[in-house]
């Protein structure tokens, strides 16, 4: 059985807008209710980004966003506090190797230092699991 994984802010936003749900996204919430799920120091900062991009272009309303906040407050997700000299070198070259953002780096950094698998929709991640060996996530 699995212990954790490693959540991709794509799977996480697809919960929040209807016409982006998909059956993976869906398994992994699902899965939430036997698993931790892990991500990088920055994902609360992608999430507030999509919101509030999402609240300018009318795709949300600000209490739709609030009401999403409560909803991932309410998950397993364990944020990392600490980002190391060590690991954004780490980070870093990941990005250079797999042309990665160093944003999306940083969830494929995590995967590999916790030794869990990645849950993503990003095709760019997903290349990068095969590069780097990182197991794919799905459902326990």
């Amino acid at each position: 059985m699995q212990h954790g994984v490693v959540i991709d802010n794509s799977v996480v936003m697809s919960w929040c807008f209807a016409d982006e749900a998909n059956q993976y996204a869906d398994d992994v919430l699902e899965s939430l209710k036997y698993v931790r799920a892990f991500v990088p120091i920055i994902w609360p900062l992608e999430v507030g980004n999509v919101l509030v991009v999402a609240e300018r272009r009318g795709r949300l309303r600000y209490n739709d966003s609030i009401r999403f906040w409560e909803l991932l407050s309410e998950l397993p997700i364990d944020i990392e506090q600490q980002l190391s000299e060590k690991m954004i070198m780490n980070i870093f070259m990941l990005a250079r190797e797999a042309q990665l953002s160093t944003y999306d780096a940083s969830y494929l950094e995590l995967a590999i230092r916790k030794n869990l698998p990645l849950a993503t929709l990003d095709n760019a991640l997903l290349r990068a699991t095969k590069k780097f060996n990182i197991e794919i996530y799905k459902k326990a």
